[in-house]
């Protein structure tokens, strides 16, 4: 087998240690041990030059990688690997063996880099992905504050949509102050709300104690505290982002089911360069948000998606869920489609999978995004297939249908 490079390094990297093994020209490894500190790190990259090791390859474990990968990108070419498609010989795993076989296959050209984007897309990735987060925590206090309210038999949440939205919040301020009555209450709502104030007072009508109260008050501070957390982190986005970087997210906000935070999140996941993917569906294959592949003895068995990018696959689902219920668009009437014999989820997969396409597409080209309509999937090339169809849909509903076509 021929050596593709024959100076490199393989390091195994740990918590508070990295082994490295170092091949030249076919010769036995050198091995070594070093700290993690950042002088340890920077020694690791003087030894690795002096030997004159050019390409080094370390697996993605945790987050250990990160420091190794800041402190030696400018020095060599790293590549970075998951650790699932390099497992050792199982019985054989020593923390020397390991880097030794990561620099043994790397000496052959045998590893698949990961995608490990620059650095400012690396620290735009941490900002979406922190808010996320938040975001997150916010709606589990949302849920506390539900279950406040159902051991105080308030049901608000049975009349209101949002129960933190504006109506909710000063309904909610009003509970914990415990002075006005639920008639009272029930007059603090917005304008949209009127149709519901008489079943919003029967809501309302519970027994709120002091200790219900206390917590309601603890759980809206906390709430309040997560959105300035939240809206300091949409604003240092929005300042670290680049103008190629607002651009794309403006394009992104065009489609169905993408917003603001949504298509933030897109772009530092995939970035704005395009050639990195050849075509939409490396991306998504990429992304975890197409079938899997798992075919044997003629026999296909499992068509799950992989788990790949889970904060891009979590974006995208979202997205899915905002587009398929856009009226008159093209993903809604994919949804709809897809869902009668596939079901909700699959379809919403299936929405996501397009509305990324629909992203490499967008950033790829200049042209503006053009919707499809939701008429695109009546449109077919070929009338009688259509036609059949329409005939078996009205027989499994009982019909007894006799087609018959016009004269030219």
């Amino acid at each position: 087998m021929q050596r593709m490079n024959p100076r490199c390094a393989g390091l195994d990297v740990h918590k508070d240690s990295v082994w490295a093994a170092v091949r030249i020209d076919g010769a036995e490894p050198l091995i070594a041990k070093f700290g993690t500190s950042s002088r340890e790190l920077l020694r690791l990259g003087d030894w690795l030059t002096s030997l004159g090791v050019t390409i080094c390859a370390m697996e993605s474990t945790g987050v250990y990688w990160k420091p190794v990968w800041n402190l030696l990108e400018d020095r060599l070419e790293l590549i970075l690997v998951n650790a699932q498609h390099i497992r050792n010989v199982p019985g054989r795993e020593t923390d020397v063996k390991d880097c030794d076989w990561i620099s043994e296959l790397l000496e052959f050209g045998l590893l698949k880099p990961s995608f490990v984007p620059d650095r400012p897309q690396r620290q735009l990735r941490d900002l979406t992905r922190q808010r996320t987060q938040l975001l997150g925590d916010r709606a589990r206090v949302v849920n506390r504050i539900g279950k406040c309210l159902e051991d105080a038999n308030i049901k608000l949440a049975s009349v209101a949509t949002d129960i933190t939205g504006k109506s909710g919040r000063a309904i909610l301020d009003a509970l914990v102050e415990g002075k006005q009555t639920p008639e009272q209450m029930a007059e603090l709502v917005h304008k949209r709300m009127e149709a519901k104030k008489p079943a919003l007072r029967e809501a309302l009508r519970g027994r709120v104690t002091a200790h219900h109260r206390f917590m309601l008050r603890q759980l809206l501070q906390q709430i309040d505290a997560l959105d300035q957390q939240i809206e300091a982190f949409d604003a240092h986005i929005e300042e670290v982002m680049s103008p190629l970087m607002r651009q794309a997210v403006a394009r992104l906000d065009e489609v169905p089911g993408f917003d603001r935070r949504n298509g933030e999140c897109v772009i530092a996941e995939i970035g704005t360069d395009m050639s990195r993917f050849p075509t939409p569906h490396h991306l998504a294959s990429w992304a975890g948000i197409c079938p899997g592949n798992n075919e044997s003895a003629g026999k296909r068995k499992s068509g799950r998606t992989r788990h790949a990018n889970r904060w891009l696959k979590a974006a995208l689902t979202q997205a899915a869920w905002g587009a398929s219920r856009t009226r008159r668009s093209y993903f809604a009437a994919q949804h709809q489609r897809l869902t009668k014999r596939r079901g909700i989820k699959r379809a919403t997969i299936a929405v996501a999978h397009s509305l990324l396409v629909t992203s490499h597409c967008l950033l790829s080209n200049p042209e503006p995004y053009a919707d499809l309509g939701c008429g695109y999937f009546q449109q077919s090339p070929d009338p009688s297939r259509l036609a059949q169809q329409l005939v078996r849909r009205l027989q499994k509903m009982g019909y007894v249908v006799d087609v018959k076509q016009n004269a030219a």
